[in-house]
């Protein structure tokens, strides 16, 4: 069988989780790890061995898909890069409403005039829960869906909050009240010189907590409270035909990175099946994110 050769873009939280899973991928195989800053090279090569570690994916030869593991405002950016070497890519892009979608217009025109598939928002949640909250109003169309995350360490808002100025390091999580209400707590070390005052207001005006409630911190050691468990709870109460009072709950407790690292991975074998063009993981059946035969996966699924 040959296999897939994907490379991992960026190698953060969720790059180093992509990297084992597609180790334990059949069909898939580490063609390299690229990193937009070279002054990392060195650091990342003493943890992965013997995988080359490069800031020019040309360098790893012919590659069939690359992993986006990088923050959500760069895919914008980096995403049309690759589709225009005829590279799949896939991404974890978490900034949901309008965004994802003007996203999936933009890949979409690109990886259409290059012959290559983009699969956005591949993480958990966009990502596997869009499918759960699909599959809910198939059984229920008419009624409410309330999203409760955590209680849980947030990456996209942990990184959003690492990239305000005076930011030293940082740690967001997520805290559910229930019917989709949350907190976000912040933890943040600051750089010398920096007013803490300012770099709070900064962090509730950005996107990514605007519409919450956000209480920030200043501490000594982000390390120290630092524990990357993350879950949701989606719970919808519907009706299915005229039937009403339908309940259904969808529960999962995760380590953050790595539920989002293997979808990405399952996405990038989705990636394969598809006519050129930018995907949603809802449009996409589900048989295709899966390793195997068909007919067999059909016989154990159905």
């Amino acid at each position: 069988m040959t296999k897939a050769k994907v490379a991992v873009v960026g190698f953060g939280n969720v790059g180093r989780e992509v990297l084992p899973a597609i180790m334990e991928s059949p069909d898939m195989e580490v063609a390299g790890i690229v990193l937009r800053d070279p002054l990392k090279i060195e650091s990342v090569k003493k943890k992965v061995g013997d995988i080359p570690v490069v800031t020019d994916v040309r360098k790893l030869g012919k590659i069939e898909v690359a992993i986006l593991s990088i923050p959500s405002r760069a895919v914008p950016e980096v995403a049309p890069q690759y589709l225009k070497m005829g590279i799949n890519t896939v991404d974890s892009f978490d900034i949901h409403g309008d965004s994802v979608i003007e996203l999936r217009r933009n890949l979409d025109s690109v990886a259409k005039a290059y012959n290559s598939v983009a699969v956005m928002s591949a993480g958990w949640d966009p990502g596997s829960d869009s499918i759960v909250r699909g599959l809910m109003e198939v059984i229920a169309p008419r009624g409410l869906t309330y999203i409760n995350f955590g209680p849980g360490m947030s990456l996209g808002h942990t990184v959003a909050v690492k990239t305000i100025e005076g930011v030293k390091d940082a740690l967001s999580m997520t805290i559910p009240e229930g019917t989709g209400m949350h907190k976000r707590l912040v933890y943040v070390e600051v750089k010398d010189g920096y007013d803490f005052e300012k770099i709070s207001e900064a962090i509730k005006k950005d996107p990514y907590f605007i519409n919450d409630e956000t209480h920030v911190y200043k501490v000594e050691d982000v390390r120290a409270l630092i524990d990357k468990g993350h879950g949701v709870h989606m719970e919808r109460k519907g009706v299915s035909g005229t039937t009403h009072n339908q309940k259904i709950d969808f529960i999962m407790s995760i380590n953050n990175p790595a539920a989002a690292g293997q979808v990405m991975v399952a996405a990038a074998r989705a990636s394969l099946r598809q006519r050129p063009g930018s995907y949603a993981v809802l449009e996409i059946p589900l048989i295709d994110f899966l390793y195997g035969e068909k007919e067999g996966l059909l016989h154990r699924l159905i």
